[in-house]
């Protein structure tokens, strides 16, 4: 097994380390990330479900373009949002960055956040979209906890992206309304049933399970 860069290890025991932290609502931690999604529409009209039958559709599809889905999520807590934008600009982080401090978490004291290393997810974005008091204000409750490059996977938002598009994406939704329709229906749901993820894996593991990583 390949050895990995010490930025790795370090990156991928940082993030357990926020893992580990008992919850603290003056501190909560908060994974982020997004995804494209494609909308697609029907060309003709489907047949409705019958009973012992599925609904079925004509395979052509028309094209609607793409858009984004942002999504926060708080494993400690079970919460998840959702934001459905029509791109993913350096401006749509920094709207979600002040929404996280300002709509979500308007009590905490430090906002843990853990992210990949995507060239929008960093503070500069925050500059370019705003006023330099008001980006500074906002970073000033944050601290961002990346992801080592090719370790998205220690992204626990990455699982909840994965349910969604699992439960509720894999059909054609036609427009971006229909999508953050869709995708509220599901948060609602999935927030109403406490559901989260139990993350087992530590730097403990890590050092025992991956020590030839390290050496």
């Amino acid at each position: 097994m390949a050895k990995v860069s010490a930025d790795f290890v370090w990156r991928m025991e940082d993030v357990l380390e926020v893992y580990a932290m008992a919850y603290d609502e003056r501190y909560p931690q908060v994974c982020f990330d997004e995804r494209p999604c494609e909308l697609r529409g029907d060309l003709r009209p489907g047949t409705p479900t019958k009973p012992g039958q599925v609904a079925r559709y004509d395979s052509e599809y028309e094209r609607n373009g793409t858009c984004n889905l942002f999504m926060f999520f708080q494993p400690l807590t079970a919460w998840r949002h959702a934001k459905v934008t029509a791109h993913r600009k350096k401006a749509d982080f920094a709207e979600c960055m002040r929404d996280l401090v300002d709509v979500y978490f308007p009590e905490a004291i430090l906002i843990r956040v853990v992210l990949d290393n995507l060239s929008t997810h960093s503070p500069a974005a925050l500059y370019e979209a705003f006023d330099p008091a008001e980006a500074f204000r906002i970073l000033k409750k944050l601290e961002f906890h990346y992801t080592p490059k090719h370790g998205s996977w220690l992204n626990m938002v990455e699982i909840e992206l994965s349910v969604l598009v699992n439960q509720c994406l894999k059909r054609r939704i036609p427009s971006l309304d229909a999508l953050a329709y869709q995708v509220a229906a599901w948060q609602a749901l999935r927030n109403a049933q406490h559901a989260t993820v139990h993350w087992s894996f530590s730097v403990f593991d890590a050092r025992t399970k991956l020590h030839r990583l390290y050496s």
